[in-house]
Parts: C-alpha cells; sequence; structure tokens
C-alpha cells in the first residue's frame, strides 16, 4: 500500500470538527474558542495506535492464538485487596444507596472500580476531549496513514483499513458529543477531563455515552461527577442494573453482566476473584495474611 505524505494542516486544523459540531447545535463561538486553545492539539497518532492495534489482529487471525488468562492475578496483591477494604469501608454509605436501590452488591462495586482505576488512583493521563477530537477528525485516513506501521498491505487490506478508520471516526465523534454534553452538565472544563488512552472517564472508566446515560448524582449536590467515588459507584450500579443486574443472580448471570462492561472473561472473573475475597472473614488478604 503506497501511504501519501500528510498533508500540511493548516493553524485552523479543528475548522471541519468546528463546524460538524456546529450542525449539531453546539454554540460556534464557544467551539472556537475550545479548540483554539494550544493544549487542544490534534494528535492524529491516537487513530493510528488504534489501527495499527487492529490490524495485527486482522492480520494474526490465522495464526495460533496466545491463551488468555484466567483471572489477572495482579490484582489479588495483598496490598491492593488492603486499599479496596479500606475504601469499601470509607464509602460504605454510598455502598448501601447503591445496592438498596440497584441491588449490586457492595464488594462487586468495590472489586470493579478496583480493576478499572485503583479505585481512582489511575484514570488516565491524557485529554479526553484532545483524544475523541483527534480520532474524530481523522475520519480522513490521509492524516492517519503516515503513522501506520505495516507498509505491505494489500489492495483489499487497505481499503479495510480506510473503512474501519472511518467507522472509528464516526464513533468518536458521537463520543465527543457525549463528552461535550456531560462536561457542560457536570461544570466541567470539557479541555481538563482526563481519559484514558481512547477517552473513558472517571472512576468507572465510562466512556461519555455512558457517562450521559447511566451517570447518577448521589451525593445531592446537583450534578454527575464519574472522579467522585460516591457518583461513580452509584453510576456503575445504575449500568449494571440496567445490563440485567437483579437480587439473588446466579454467578454466572453475574459474569455476563459484568462481561457487558468490559468484553473479556479474565475481566470478570478477576472482578469476581476480588469480590469473593472482599467478603471473606479473614481480613480480605489472600491466605488470610
Amino acid at each position: 500500500m503506497a501511504l501519501a505524505p500528510a498533508p500540511a494542516l493548516a493553524q485552523n486544523e479543528w475548522t471541519p470538527l468546528v463546524r460538524r459540531l456546529e450542525a449539531d447545535g453546539f454554540d460556534l463561538g464557544r467551539m472556537e474558542a475550545l479548540f483554539a486553545r494550544p493544549e487542544v492539539r490534534f494528535e492524529p497518532q491516537v487513530m493510528a495506535r488504534k489501527m495499527n492495534a487492529l490490524l495485527d489482529v486482522k492480520l494474526s487471525q490465522d495464526q495460533p492464538k496466545a491463551e488468555a488468562p484466567e483471572i489477572y492475578f495482579s490484582y489479588l496483591n495483598p496490598l491492593l485487596i488492603i486499599q479496596a477494604r479500606i475504601f469499601l469501608a470509607d464509602q460504605r454509605n454510598a455502598l448501601r444507596e447503591a445496592r438498596l436501590r440497584f441491588d449490586v452488591p457492595e464488594e462487586i462495586l468495590v472489586a470493579l472500580l478496583l480493576v478499572e482505576t485503583k479505585l481512582g488512583r489511575n484514570v488516565g493521563g491524557k485529554s479526553a476531549l484532545t483524544t475523541l477530537a483527534s480520532m474524530a477528525l481523522a475520519g480522513d485516513f490521509a492524516l492517519v496513514a503516515p503513522h501506520i506501521g505495516r507498509r505491505d498491505l494489500s489492495p483489499k487490506m487497505a481499503l479495510w483499513l480506510r473503512w474501519r478508520t472511518a467507522q472509528k471516526s464516526a464513533w468518536a465523534y458521537k463520543e465527543l458529543k457525549a463528552l461535550l454534553v456531560y462536561a457542560k452538565a457536570a461544570g466541567f472544563d470539557p479541555a481538563s477531563i482526563p481519559g484514558s488512552v481512547y477517552g473513558a472517564i472517571g472512576l468507572c472508566q465510562f466512556m461519555p455515552t455512558n457517562a450521559v446515560r447511566y451517570g447518577a448524582d448521589l451525593d445531592g449536590d446537583g450534578r454527575v461527577d464519574l472522579f467522585s467515588a460516591a457518583d461513580a459507584l452509584f453510576s456503575t450500579a445504575r449500568f449494571l442494573k440496567a445490563h440485567g443486574w437483579a437480587a439473588d443472580l446466579p454467578r454466572e448471570r453475574q459474569l455476563a453482566v459484568l462481561y457487558r462492561y468490559n468484553h473479556s472473561h479474565a475481566y470478570t472473573r478477576t472482578i469476581m476473584a476480588v469480590a469473593d475475597i472482599l467478603r471473606s472473614p479473614d481480613g480480605g488478604v489472600p491466605g488470610g495474611q
């Protein structure tokens, strides 16, 4: 596949995206001011990272797959379990409210936030706005092509890569709009919200569309703050309830609901293992240490 050099981008590189947001009802002046800020920089490498990962998976489909782990044992580290027990005690009121309202046990919620962000200590180091806006703008494959690692792609594979780039760009634009809606409702500067490498936010690592749909205010301050433990726990319980959680749900069905949160069986089994330890009578430390 012949990859053309990246086109020179003008200083108003965000203009196509800003105009698109305006057409979808966002205030033009606010969007122009937001995307004129120096920290809001276009980063085509964000989309390229995703495309390179998808391409590696696509090209290795006929190769033997590495066996997935049963669980992620690093989350059973005694220090993390102790921190989870402390968090469970500190947030007992919020956890009780979440259980009473949505039937999700306290230990499940704490285990999920431990796996997602180590209880808020790792909520991501990138700007969610920059990440999602960069991916949304990068629907033009010419902006991404110089950062694609493979240069030996067949025409069919090159066409597939362009299609996937356009598909992910459309997904990112939808998430970007949701991020702007969420930030306005919560009173956040959208450029200041940290996120994962693909724009998930908060202690619960919701994508912005889920933040808008399932975000819930528990602490009564009139806004949904997913960086607040109380709101994050309540919102996570609401998500699980909406995806099938119920009181006295069999373990297999619990695992199936958790799978809706993150499509990884090792992930769901790890959450259950941590929750089992937190319920144990020996202080919640593996081996009773």
